[in-house]
């Protein structure tokens, strides 16, 4: 039986419920991570945490718990009671439950939901894998920084990649910069071997994943380069490859009708592919 958790209780995931006003439901009103699970232990958790604070700061959301230790407890025990050595996590917190109308009443509680899953522990071989992308515009709302549910473009985009035969979908602003994927950070690899990704603002969200290879990459000497780069330029790369909790490092090998790196995963691909394995076999906490 897997469990979920609703505020302050363990529940079979099948029965899990949260209240038709809660304003999550209503008006994508909540915040939400997603942890990586690696040997039962959550991957960069502080890190994400950093960032749910952040988000629920930026919507004037209150914490959900009494301190971070707590959330972590909780956390942990719903990774226990669902048997979670590999898998993910994922925690939505909502401002409250309130009739519905568009003004924030103020002084609600909010709702906290956690629930888990099984998946196959990192393996470098099967990271290699390339896959497709497919380039669409960007039409989510101004403030991609926060991670809120807020997610109905993404989905679209999304969708509309599978049917193309793609695993993700590379977003557009009106210039024809590359943002990000619907949900993933997007990079690239020039012929001069710099790593480029988008630097952060509004308009994406600073992944976690993305912030880990940085490190990653300053660590043993690689240089990456913060900035735009086009669709264009994309598809003239050297290499490309995208980075999420959930995907991790996926080398991508074609963008619309453009085989990139000969369609095959790049040498450097693969070394940040290496390095991040490494990492999430020695780095989690």
């Amino acid at each position: 039986m897997t469990t979920a958790y609703v505020n302050g209780r363990y529940i079979a995931q099948r029965d899990a419920a949260v209240h038709i006003n809660d304003r999550g439901f209503q008006f994508a009103d909540a915040v939400y991570e997603v942890f990586a699970v690696q040997d039962g232990k959550l991957v960069d958790v502080e890190a994400h945490l950093d960032r749910l604070d952040r988000s629920l700061s930026e919507l004037s959301i209150p914490q959900p718990m009494s301190s971070r230790q707590a959330l972590k407890l909780v956390m942990r025990e719903v990774l226990r009671r669902n048997r979670i050595e590999y898998g993910g996590l994922y925690l939505q917190v909502t401002r409250g439950v309130a009739p519905r109308d568009f003004p924030d009443p103020g002084g609600l509680e909010p709702t906290v939901v956690m629930t888990a899953w099984r998946t196959q522990p990192f393996d470098a071989e099967t990271a290699m894998r390339g896959a497709k992308v497919v380039s669409a515009p960007d039409i989510r709302w101004k403030r991609c920084d926060i991670k809120t549910v807020q997610l109905l473009a993404g989905v679209l985009a999304k969708t509309d990649a599978h049917a193309r035969g793609a695993a993700e979908a590379w977003l557009l602003d009106e210039t024809g910069f590359v943002t990000e994927g619907s949900a993933s950070n997007a990079w690239i690899v020039t012929y001069d071997n710099e790593l480029i990704t988008r630097h952060t603002d509004t308009a994406i969200l600073g992944g976690i994943t993305r912030q880990t290879v940085l490190k990653l990459a300053a660590q043993n000497g690689l240089t990456y380069i913060e900035r735009p780069f086009s669709l264009e330029e994309a598809k003239a790369a050297r290499e490309a490859f995208t980075t999420s909790s959930t995907m991790m490092v996926r080398p991508v090998v074609q963008i619309d009708d453009t085989a990139i790196a000969n369609g095959e995963t790049g040498a450097f691909t693969r070394q940040i592919i290496e390095l991040y394995g490494a990492y999430m076999r020695g780095g989690t906490i």
